[in-house]
């Protein structure tokens, strides 16, 4: 064994086999600096390199019988590395047979030596906690209360209304409870970590802190930020203070002092799907916080995605009855074939209430897609307009323009059908800045406001205007919209995907809940079991039923599932690997892939979750430490890879 100080140190690689520590003696000038948390610089034996890496802790000697190498430099003396983060990421690694170097780099933003030097010179004012405040609206007396501080699962059924501040603003009720929750972990002097989809929320919530908590308590983590702001909140949330952190779904793994709250708002929208290997959910991410720190969890929305329902239903999450919330009037029309002059693909009865509703304040369109024309056909055959260059998708970006590629960008003014000879295009689909100019003729004396991703609106005031906006892009309206229309449901439910109907419930429900209470909500061409769900307000049970029926089929979240892309022998070997350390595991596929690879997909039951992920990181590994040798006269080949991916949002 090795004598002296010793440092385990996570190598920053993202080769499967360096994911593991790794002990180097600390030299005596680096002693001081040398502590757990902190980023390193360490040699590889592998041609002489230098590598970056995290210094995990320290120990008295090492198990290791040769020469340790020295640690080569200590790049900050602030330890960002917390054990609670550590232990987070690596058991999220392992759950998804991943890197923890790939999460620590999702969780701990770059550094910033100048915002470093300027916190470290400055004095900590984290200002004062808040007064307990009276039980939280809306749900049975104190249950939400008592549940936080006994550190339960909970899932609630959110107010589908806006609400005032005492500032004046208008939010959903959902921030409303949100900061409820968080400024009652705060008077006992407990951290929470709130976790929402996307900016448009961050602001609601942040305006709806404001009301409760201190400005210097509330901390903010996101992209929007510039770099050394968002380190200085990470570095801020190092220290001893309790504090309420917000952010996307990467505030999951945010350092908390005394962390008494993980919640989560809306944890079945895209936007929560993390992109970056290995593709941890933040609603996985917080489960295995929430079990590893005993805080209290709260998933809230308007809709229950179904991996929740799942996590009630086997009791794991306890659900909170609401009381009081007052349900939208949601009504469910079906297309008429004589619509209103300039009504667009707008019903009768939902356009004369939109004409009533706008004498008296705004109203709101949702519609599917952004743009003036966002699918084109042949107006012969119907057959889908394609670009002869690439193959993608023709549209018309705007009123007045030449149909072009949505891929390339060539124009299609000469365009011809492949199928027909046909010269003239037709719009499949209608986007909203075409939606927006049928609505402005027929209302030429209402303002029309147009909201999507790149025009995008977070508010609009009282005052009469038809707001179009497309899905998730609605802006909240003072005092609610005094109408809603929900256009294009059944061209939303044409997307393939096993979420589709759980995806579209959600838009609809939380465009609904902008409405103010009593007005009316038009679902326009949507009938059957989904408009039953929106029109009774009975989300969770539609729920349910879903569930049901993905496990009859096993498919998730019933099961686990995993992704498996390679080459053809890679692919095989893999699924057989998976297929042997654990019963009731089967594999489907595999099918063509881009590149001329295969991907298989794994199948298997939450207890066999363990076993699969050691079963293809083994596989991994090897891949990943195969050596080939090159053949004289050729050109090296492009080394293996084996692409693995736990709960894939794309499968199936």
């Amino acid at each position: 064994m090795a004598g002296g100080p010793v440092a385990r140190v996570l190598v920053d690689s993202p080769l499967p086999q360096l994911d593991q520590l790794f002990d180097y003696s600390v030299p005596e000038r680096l002693r001081e600096a040398a502590v757990a948390g902190v980023r390193v610089r360490v040699p590889l034996r592998s041609g002489g390199r230098i590598a970056n890496g995290w210094l995990v802790e320290t120990a008295s000697s090492s198990e290791y019988e040769g020469r340790l190498s020295e640690l080569e430099d200590v790049v900050s003396e602030v330890p960002l590395l917390t054990p609670e983060v550590w232990a987070l990421a690596r058991a999220a690694a392992d759950r998804a047979a991943g890197n923890a170097g790939d999460i620590l780099r999702v969780a701990i933003p770059s550094r910033y030596v100048r915002a470093e030097k300027a916190w470290r010179a400055a004095e900590p004012d984290p200002g004062e906690l808040p007064e307990p405040a009276a039980p939280m609206p809306g749900y049975e007396r104190g249950a939400v209360e008592t549940g936080i501080d006994a550190g339960e699962r909970m899932a609630l059924s959110a107010d589908p209304r806006p609400v005032r501040l005492s500032s004046g603003q208008w939010v959903g009720a959902w921030a409303a409870t949100l900061a409820a929750a968080a400024a009652h972990t705060l008077a006992a002097d407990r951290s929470s970590l709130v976790i929402v989809p996307d900016y448009r929320d961050q602001e609601q919530l942040q305006a709806a802190l404001a009301d409760r908590i201190d400005a210097r308590r509330v901390l903010r983590t996101d992209a929007r930020q510039t770099g050394g702001e968002r380190f200085r909140a990470f570095l801020d949330a190092t220290g001893g203070a309790a504090r309420v952190v917000i952010g996307n779904r990467s505030t999951v793994y945010a350092p908390a002092a005394r962390l008494g709250l993980i919640a989560m708002w809306d944890d079945g929208d895209a936007l929560q799907n993390e992109q970056l290997a290995p593709g941890v959910h933040p609603r996985d991410a917080a489960l295995i916080r929430q079990e590893q720190s005993g805080a209290a969890l709260l998933f809230l929305g308007h809709t229950r995605s179904v991996e929740v329902e799942r996590l009630v239903e086997i009791g794991w999450v306890r659900e909170v009855p609401a009381v009081k919330h007052v349900r939208p009037r949601v009504i469910p029309t079906e297309q008429q074939i004589a619509p209103e002059p300039g009504s667009a693909r707008i019903p009768s009865s939902a356009w004369r209430a939109a004409q009533q509703a706008i004498l008296e304040g705004p109203v709101l369109v949702q519609v599917a897609r952004p743009g003036h024309a966002p699918m084109l056909t042949c107006d012969r055959c119907r057959e889908p307009a394609r670009c002869t260059a690439c193959g993608g998708a023709l549209v018309v970006p705007r009123s007045g323009g030449d149909p072009r590629c949505v891929l390339c960008g060539t124009s299609a003014s000469t365009w011809r059908c492949p199928v027909c000879e046909g010269a003239k295009l037709r719009a499949a689909t209608v986007g909203a800045s075409r939606t927006a100019e049928e609505l402005g003729r027929a209302f030429p004396k209402a303002r029309v406001i147009l909201s999507d991703g790149e025009r995008p609106v977070q508010s609009v005031g009282a005052e009469p205007a038809l707001v179009v906006a497309t899905r998730g892009a609605e802006p909240i309206a003072d005092g609610g919209y005094r109408a809603v229309l929900l256009l294009d449901g059944e061209r939303m439910l044409l997307r393939e995907s096993l979420r589709v109907a759980e995806d579209c419930l959600r838009w609809w429900a939380n465009a609904a809940a902008l409405a103010a209470p009593g007005s009316p909500v038009s679902l326009v061409g949507v009938a059957g079991t989904l408009a039953q769900a929106l029109t009774s307000w009975r989300l969770p049970e539609w729920a349910s039923r879903e569930l049901a029926s993905r496990r009859a089929l096993r498919f998730p979240p019933a099961v686990r599932v995993a992704s498996v892309t390679a080459a053809p022998a890679l692919v095989a070997r893999a699924l057989d690997a998976a297929r042997d350390p654990a019963p009731g595991v089967d594999s489907l596929g595999p099918v063509p892939a881009d590149e001329g690879l295969e991907r298989g997909i794994v199948r298997f039951d939450y207890a066999a979750g363990a076993a699969v992920a050691k079963a293809l990181r083994a596989e991994m590994i090897r891949v990943a430490t195969e050596r080939r040798r090159p053949v004289s006269g050729q050109p090296p080949k492009r080394p293996s890879v084996l692409r693995v991916r736990f709960d894939d949002p794309e499968v199936p």
